[in-house]
């Protein structure tokens, strides 16, 4: 058996644009068996659903799973129809009609399953036989990083400079969720997360409403194969759900790469069915027999049983090739359809892959590039101080919204006192150098001091608790002020006992900030102890602020109250060292 142990959620291929619509399929209610159906109702349901016998209808039902299968391939991953929408929709209502008529001849693979199905309490756990592992990121953005690795490569299989060059295969790096599929002869039979890349959650029913991901291989096929790669949400996607999201008054994503996981891991696929995503192939999970000999070939063959593959991929040889290709890639960054923040460096040969190994948890035979960081100009609107959950007080900056990294950005910390003062020199009102970080923490990188407005003034931390009013110390080792108040401080309290009901603390289930901020405000709780001497009449009565009115509202709802209760009382069963750590 041959397997192979990388993946990392890094990377895809552009594709080409697709056109702006979206295939919409007609829900078509099926009439009663023992009726016979009109002309008008055989149209409808599509050409002789209703009226094809039960010897007739296995053979027909596998026609339509054929072509309609092909047709979506046609359509969403190489963006040439061959059919128009309304014969998409006549064969897809005909076979849901077939289906309502013979559910016992139901495929698992049927397309019609695209579409979603029940909601579900939630996702089981599923053990990765092959583990799902990271890869090393050279830190260095320059061609120093490609040479690094290409270095480490070389000693490690002993080669001299006088030795040919080392063959890569060249990719792209996606922020997305690294999703495993399982086929087992042929059928997409298990589709699971990464998770801590040695066991994931199961999320079949939704990978199954991605359309350019195959429900059925064609061809000769191992037994057993396991596709890994990325599952992505293109930008126009992105700001499509957001715009929709904001139209029904919920709150949009972040950014694209928490749209995708969001989508992907929700209860109910029906719901991971209105939203578009991707998915792109890039690596070997488990597999039964031989499967290619080089990377580029299992690329290839990934692209020949119909998966989307990188498009923007080379096979080159030499540190060099590999810098020109981060080069070439960075320079198409800006107008690619969705978010990268590197390329992907692979040994090409899965001989020399196996012979190179492990080291850690990472392989010795491929490297994540990344880019530098985005920078943006913004302006400090104001400089606001959070406590802490241990009373340390956090200065940070209030910025005009700024678009950078692929992310809307509103604030960034400032550390401390110091930092604003003496490092940056921050005012109110200053225009400033922002960048996320690693791509992901906003941080401000110096001030565009020859913009400053007249009249600002130098930042000075309180001298006493924002939240509480008490006093404030300085921790004159860690440059760090600190309110005094421990747990009378609200803002220390809460933060508290978010951190004392944390899935590494105490592990109870349904206690968020929000359900936090509830309870301490309406004076339920004022330590953790508390938490165990709540009653389910005291957390649906209702708010202190609606107790009076003609409709008051309720604290929590039944149910949800009930569910809480039955999670703490869940939570006293522990071990010391997970009790000790909930205490903080």
């Amino acid at each position: 058996m041959m397997t192979s142990l990388f993946n990392d959620n890094e990377e895809a291929a552009p594709v080409k644009a697709k056109p702006k619509r979206t295939r919409k399929t007609v829900k078509a209610a099926a009439a009663p068996a023992s009726e016979a159906a009109t002309p008008a109702q055989a149209s409808f349901f599509g050409g002789d659903a209703q009226v094809l016998s039960p010897d007739q209808a296995p053979a027909r039902m596998h026609e339509l799973e054929t072509e309609l299968e092909r047709w979506n391939y046609e359509y969403y991953v190489l963006d040439e129809p061959s059919v128009p929408d309304a014969e998409y929709d006549r064969a897809f209502n005909e076979l849901k009609a077939l289906e309502a008529r013979f559910p016992e001849l139901k495929s698992r693979t049927s397309p019609t399953l695209r579409v979603g199905g029940a909601v579900r309490t939630g996702f089981k756990k599923v053990r990765h036989d092959v583990p799902m592992l990271s890869i090393h990121t050279e830190t260095d953005f320059s061609a120093a990083g490609a040479a690094a690795f290409d270095e480490r490569v070389r000693s490690a299989l002993g080669l001299s400079p006088q030795d040919p060059p080392v063959e890569y295969d060249c990719e792209l790096k996606f922020d997305g969720l690294a999703t495993n599929l399982r086929y087992e002869k042929g059928v997409l039979t298990e589709a699971s997360t990464r998770g801590d890349g040695v066991e994931g959650e199961d999320v079949t029913a939704n990978v199954r409403t991605i359309r350019t991901i195959p429900l059925r291989l064609n061809g000769k096929v191992p037994d057993i194969l396991e596709v890994r790669g990325e599952c992505i949400m293109h930008k126009a996607d992105f700001l499509a759900l957001n715009a929709r999201q904001e139209a029904a008054g919920e709150k949009p994503f972040a950014n694209p790469r928490n749209a995708a996981a969001g989508s992907l891991r929700q209860l109910d696929s029906s719901v991971t069915a209105q939203r578009t995503l991707h998915f792109y192939a890039y690596s070997l999970g488990e597999v039964s027999e031989p499967f290619a000999e080089t990377q580029s070939g299992v690329l290839d063959r990934f692209a020949e049983l119909g998966f989307p593959v990188a498009h923007m991929r080379e096979v080159v040889k030499g540190p060099e090739a590999l810098a020109a290709f981060h080069d070439k890639v960075a320079a198409a960054r800006a107008s690619l359809p969705f978010e990268i923040d590197g390329v992907v460096y692979k040994v090409n040969s899965l001989e020399l892959e196996e012979e190179l190994g492990f080291i850690a948890r990472e392989p010795r035979w491929a490297c994540a590039h990344k880019y530098p960081p985005e920078e943006v100009l913004t302006q400090v609107l104001g400089i606001d101080v959070q406590v802490g959950r241990t009373g340390r007080l956090t200065p940070v900056a209030r910025l005009a919204p700024v678009y950078v990294g692929g992310v809307t950005v509103f604030n960034a910390t400032l550390h401390n006192e110091d930092h604003v003062v003496n490092d940056l020199d921050l005012r109110v009102g200053d225009t400033v150098v922002l960048r996320r970080a690693g791509d992901v923490i906003p941080e401000i990188l110096r001030v565009v001091k020859e913009r400053r407005p007249a009249g600002t003034k130098v930042f000075e931390m309180p001298h006493v608790c924002p939240i509480c009013g008490s006093a404030v110390i300085r921790d004159e080792e860690e440059k760090d002020m600190r309110c005094t108040g421990g747990l009378v401080c609200p803002a220390q309290m809460k933060l508290s006992i978010v951190h004392f009901a944390a899935r590494r603390a105490m592990g109870i289930d349904g206690l968020g900030e929000k359900i936090v901020d509830m309870l301490v405000d309406e004076g339920l709780v004022k330590t953790p102890a508390d938490l165990f001497g709540l009653t389910l009449e005291a957390l649906t009565a209702p708010t202190t602020a609606t107790a009076g009115s003609e409709k008051p509202e309720k604290r929590m709802g039944p149910k949800a109250a009930a569910n809480l209760l039955a999670s703490i009382q869940a939570s006293s069963h522990t071990t010391l060292a997970r009790f000790v750590f909930a205490l903080g």
